[in-house]
């Protein structure tokens, strides 16, 4: 099973001609979660192929322009293109009174209700916590109120190996039980063990999501052994003083949390407008960290227990729902 990431802005602070500013759409067992939504968000959906009614969650990390200001106008397409479901925005405690301020000035009403849950930065938090996935915050270090999001797999019951199974005469009424793990004993008294049974879950990933926030130790507390690090790193060391002064993080910085943290791939983003060459990132987050990749617009990586697979997608728009 793999988890799957599609980056669609990667910039900081302001959009170019080429570049859109910070937001992502993850996709875990079948479900979709945007992370941030920064100005052209939903324009980069379209290109993306992705259905809008798909998103049921929506995280926000603070309240930056550049992670927030496509809010608004994605909530009302929601609306022009009559969704009815339920829809989750966790972020900010100002974030709920922002768009709210918005909608009514413009005289704007949604067809379906929103449900705005606040999110703590200075400790983590569980939002979300289903059979499937657990979804978390943890606190960054920024100028206002900043959280990371660690999003993590759960392990899953067992496969039946149902030939084997048939091959016993296991009853169809001890499946559930063999699928937790258990051993099955015939009326004969033959234990048979469950690992002849079963085939083994796959591996439950882990992805977490940190930006923007300076360097801090603390962050690999929260996000240690993940399988993928989204880190921002808007700064090369060339500019290490702005980064301090801004509360931003150099790719060496970033490649620094990911080796504390154990990560298996760092994936660097929120790069400033002030440089052409973005390898220059990949070059010196290298120095301290193996496996580093540069977040590229309107391409996907594909996790898996073994690799980061990373795919262009294909660019034709779509006004799917």
């Amino acid at each position: 099973m793999a988890l799957e990431l599609v980056v669609l802005g990667a910039a900081s602070a302001t959009p170019t001609s080429n570049q859109y500013t910070t937001s992502q759409l993850l996709k875990m067992r079948e479900h979709y979660f945007l992370i941030d939504c920064g100005e052209g968000t939903q324009k980069q959906l379209r290109r993306s192929k992705i259905k809008f009614s798909r998103i049921n969650h929506i995280f926000i990390s603070h309240l930056h322009g550049d992670h927030f200001f496509g809010l608004v106008g994605l909530l009302s397409s929601f609306h022009l293109l009559g969704r009815t479901a339920p829809l989750t925005v966790y972020g900010p405690p100002k974030l709920k009174d922002l768009i709210l301020a918005q909608f009514r000035a413009s005289g704007t009403f949604t067809s379906y209700p929103i449900h705005f849950a606040i999110t703590q930065h200075k400790v983590p938090q569980v939002l979300l916590d289903t059979d499937e996935y657990t979804i978390s915050s943890f606190p960054l270090k920024h100028r206002i109120a900043t959280t990371g999001f660690l999003f993590e797999e759960k392990v899953q019951p067992r496969k039946l190996n149902k030939p084997v199974a048939d091959a016993y005469g296991v009853p169809v009424c001890d499946y559930h039980w063999i699928k937790d793990g258990k051993d099955w004993t015939s009326e004969e008294g033959q234990t048979i063990p469950n690992t002849e049974l079963t085939f083994d879950p796959p591996q439950p990933l882990r992805y977490a999501f940190a930006s923007d926030t300076m360097y801090t130790p603390d962050t690999a507390t929260y996000i240690e052994g993940v399988d993928l690090l989204y880190h921002e790193s808007t700064f090369c060391e060339d500019k290490a003083k702005r980064a301090i002064e801004t509360m931003h993080s150099t790719a060496r910085e970033a490649a620094q949390v990911a080796k504390e943290a154990g990560v298996s791939h760092l994936l660097l983003g929120h790069f400033s407008a002030r440089y052409k060459d973005f390898n220059q990132f990949k070059l010196e987050a290298e120095e301290v960290f193996e496996s580093v990749t540069l977040a590229k617009e309107l391409h996907s990586y594909k996790l898996s227990p073994k690799a980061l697979k990373v795919e262009p997608i294909n660019r034709q728009s779509s006004d799917e729902k």
